[in-house]
């Protein structure tokens, strides 16, 4: 698919990874819809972005609030080409705490944000793209989720972040067989430690540790690098049923 003039929905859209694809997609002179709860960053990019750039509230959990982003994507910038699915949450907690096990409902909320979000997206964006005129050689959409390298390499404390990312790690291969008879691809890329707003609190001293396990480049990756991924996947039609590690050989230890 070429990545030009193209309809892109964007969970979580309105920072971090998600901002980085919607910049750097409405740069190249496509159009962009952001899916997310945060309001105000999302103004900040619709002012650079003008008229390319449009935002719907979601909960991406919600079915009629994803329903409703589509349905506001395909109203305002035309049949949808593409799904990136970056929403998320990072919260860490032990099996066994220190004074009571791991809280059943934050594993929940983690499982129901990450994976069942991700879902919820996909399902429907991909009845939209069914409906899109397929290109050349039959290409009618691509959907891009956000894994990550704790699917196979959790710390201690990660064990929900773990599931629902492994999760969305595993459909990738078999939503790629289903969708393929429609003309729409899926991928996934696992990042390792990126320089998000998720990773903005930690101390210069943590920041340092976690660089230090890092092989080469021995930094954080910047999220337009993650940008510049997603657009070579939309990009190549060869990419397809995979999961992409996009780590810097980062292996994480157990904490």
């Amino acid at each position: 698919m070429q990545v030009k003039d193209r309809s892109f929905l964007i969970t979580g859209g309105s920072s971090g990874l998600g901002a980085a694809c919607a910049t750097s997609l409405v740069a190249n002179g496509n159009r962009v819809m952001i899916a997310d709860v945060n309001c105000e960053a999302a103004e900040q990019l619709i002012g650079e972005g003008g008229s390319k750039i449009a935002f719907k509230q979601t909960d991406v959990r919600n079915a009629t609030e994803m329903q409703s982003a589509i349905e506001a994507s395909l109203d305002i910038h035309g049949p949808l080409h593409g799904l990136i699915t970056c929403a998320g949450i990072l919260r860490g907690a032990r099996i066994i705490g220190r004074d009571t096990p791991h809280d059943l409902e934050l594993f929940r909320e983690i499982i129901d944000v990450n994976l069942v979000g991700t879902f919820n997206a996909m399902r429907l964006a991909a009845e939209a793209m069914v409906r899109t005129e397929p290109d050349q050689e039959g290409e009618r959409g691509v959907i891009i989720t956000t894994s990550s390298i704790a699917s196979w390499e959790a710390q201690i404390g990660q064990a929900a972040y773990a599931a629902a990312k492994g999760g969305v790690a595993s459909m990738t291969l078999p939503a790629a067989r289903e969708l393929g008879q429609h003309g729409i691809r899926v991928v996934s890329i696992a990042p390792g430690i990126f320089a998000t707003p998720m990773m903005a609190e930690v101390t210069p001293a943590i920041r340092s540790s976690l660089e230090s396990q890092i092989p080469f480049p021995q930094r954080f990756g910047e999220p337009s690098e993650f940008a510049h991924l997603v657009e070579h996947i939309i990009g190549n039609r060869m990419l397809n049923g995979t999961v992409i590690r996009l780590d810097a050989a980062v292996r994480m230890g157990p904490k």
